[in-house]
């Protein structure tokens, strides 16, 4: 199969090309500096030069494949707070990608957080679909739940599309910027591994390769209009994160009080830290035969490679 991938030099894309390919597919992804087009190349992957914000670009991509995975987001823009433009662009792309293949039956694949829903109080499932967010008054989406129910709409459009939920924290030695280099950055920085309140609010983790392999599988074998999850641990409580970060890093582990998670955490983590995100994987493990195979997050952590002198920091 001929796949177009976006966000192909990135974390969990680079692992996505690299399975890819190892299981016979043709590789075409999308790269917008000489660095990310280097990266593509050395993965084997031909290359696509551009960028989110060239929608007939991407159409052109798409229509001249066999599927597509869609894993490009502009993180930049969420991390410096402006969330609602990473959003809307995310809504974009993924609506011309969409009607790019309309009428096809061609595969669509795109990434979502487990996050997207909020706190449930219970479980997150592969059925949990959720609802449109509404628009803000600008008229820009505030949700990526928007482009999840845009993507499942397409298989009335004859598209074969899908969407994997990858957790908060996706980890391995491909991580570089992600939230576990995030969490122990901050932990050097203030001297002790903080978690919010009692910590007993849960994280769902996931190994790179896991990830990327779930992602194969959906592009191979996925029905149309399903939403799966890229869940290894369910969800660790962050109290247990925090310990195993302290130990690894020879500090303290205490716990943040309410009205100093800011100051620990900085603005970004801050209104992330404290959500209780549990997640089943039941019904992708069953349907698609998926079973990670790599280590979990906190057994990452002890071999080490999170905490060795050129890779703790981000």
């Amino acid at each position: 199969m001929r796949v177009f991938v976006t966000g192909a030099s990135g974390h969990i894309g680079s692992a996505v090309v690299s399975e890819l390919i190892a299981a016979g597919h043709e590789v075409i992804g999308l790269a917008r500096s000489d660095a990310a087009a280097a990266t593509v190349t050395a993965l084997g992957a031909a290359v696509r030069r551009g960028d989110l914000d060239d929608l007939d670009g991407l159409k052109a991509a798409a229509a001249d494949s066999d599927g597509v995975i869609h894993l490009a987001f502009k993180h930049d823009q969420m991390l410096s707070g402006h969330v609602a433009a990473a959003v809307a662009t995310e809504l974009a792309t993924v609506q011309a990608l969409g009607d790019a293949l309309a009428g096809t039956g061609k595969p669509l694949v795109t990434a979502s957080g487990t996050g997207t829903l909020g706190e449930l109080g219970r479980p997150l499932t592969e059925e949990d679909a959720g609802t449109p967010s509404g628009e803000a008054a600008a008229g820009t989406p505030h949700s990526r739940i928007d482009s999840e129910i845009a993507v499942v709409g397409f298989a009335q459009r004859d598209v074969r599309s899908s969407v994997v939920r990858i957790p908060p924290i996706t980890h391995s030695t491909l991580d570089r910027s992600g939230f576990a280099r995030m969490l122990i950055a901050t932990a050097q920085e203030n001297g002790f591994a903080g978690f919010p309140g009692d910590g007993a609010n849960r994280w769902p983790a996931v190994h790179t390769l896991d990830a990327a392999h779930l992602f194969r599988l959906t592009l191979e074998q996925a029905p149309a209009g399903t939403r799966w999850h890229a869940v290894g641990d369910n969800g660790i409580p962050l109290r247990d994160i925090a310990q195993s970060i302290g130990d690894h890093l020879g500090v303290p582990t205490e716990s943040i009080p309410a009205d100093r998670l800011r100051a620990y955490f900085g603005e970004f983590l801050t209104m992330v830290i404290t959500r209780d995100l549990p997640t089943s994987s039941r019904t992708t493990r069953r349907v698609l035969g998926w079973e990670p195979t790599h280590p979990g997050l906190l057994a990452d952590f002890d071999e080490g490679n999170y905490f060795t002198a050129h890779s703790a920091h981000i």
